[in-house]
């Protein structure tokens, strides 16, 4: 029985050796996920308009919420909080799709040829697409509102990378798991839900009393989100100590999903 890689240098080549076929299934997934459709892609783009026009209006209007204290801004509380949303939506779409990648692409386990490895890289590359794309709307609102963004959105790949590998790292190893235990994705679904809502997404880190702030400090989701604000709305640069820890931690998520991954899918076939 053929052996398979866990070699971390491994993860990288094997992104680079499919990188056309990578590309191939990202473009189908994309295309696919609209095709039918009457607009088309362009639901990408209306999807993300739609929901910041809603949060801008319930939460700037209806609830009149601000993320500052001394803020008088109406549109503050809502570009801030899309921008973490933007972090949690990769997240969330990436994450619960993980279960099934292999189950609904059962064609691809039996040919031995085929490097099943690439389905994570390539559901994430089709989430960093919406998610880009939803960046471009958070840009655009933000130039409408506030003027020109700040220069440290540049260092917006920089402060997401991290997260990136996080959730390669759990996507390999859920993709395996959704192969053994169906029941999986079910419980994915409910711990993304709950996460939502113990990450700072719709408060400030702050706002959590402090006798629970170590919730907080335990959601991976949290240094990403945080980070993300700071470089797109509030222009600061990042703590890079604090970056280099998540970045080591996430790589290290990464390695042991992509070697969960590759020491069980000699089993796939035989359970499919």
């Amino acid at each position: 029985m053929r052996n398979f890689s866990i070699s971390p240098r491994e993860m990288a080549a094997s992104l680079w050796r499919n990188r056309t076929l990578v590309k191939a299934l990202v473009q189908r997934e994309v295309v696919g996920r609209y095709r039918g459709s009457l607009m088309g892609i362009l639901w990408s783009l209306f999807n993300p308009i739609f929901m910041l026009i809603v949060y801008t209006f319930v939460f700037s209007v209806v609830f009149k919420a601000r993320w500052n204290v001394g803020s008088d801004s109406k549109t503050e509380f809502a570009l801030v909080l899309f921008a973490g949303l933007i972090v949690f939506n990769m997240f969330a779409e990436c994450v619960n799709r993980a279960p099934g990648l292999i189950l609904g692409n059962a064609n691809y386990v039996k040919k031995v040829v085929f490097p099943l490895e690439i389905l994570p890289w390539a559901a994430l590359g089709a989430t960093l697409f919406h998610g880009m794309v939803s960046l471009f709307v958070w840009l655009v609102a933000y130039a409408i509102f506030f003027g020109m963004p700040q220069v440290t959105v540049l260092l917006f790949p920089l402060v997401i990378i991290p997260l990136l590998l996080f959730i390669m790292g759990l996507t390999w190893g859920l993709a395996s798991l959704g192969v053994y235990l169906r029941d999986i994705s079910q419980f994915v679904g409910i711990v993304t839900t709950v996460l939502m809502f113990l990450s700072p997404v719709f408060y400030p880190a702050s706002a959590l009393p402090q006798e629970y702030g170590y919730l907080l400090s335990l959601n991976p989701l949290t240094p990403a989100i945080e980070q993300v604000r700071e470089v797109l709305f509030w222009g600061r640069v990042p703590d890079l100590k604090a970056m280099c820890v998540y970045l080591l931690s996430a790589g290290i998520v990464a390695w042991l999903g992509f070697a969960w991954f590759q020491k069980t899918r000699k089993g796939f076939a035989d359970v499919l």
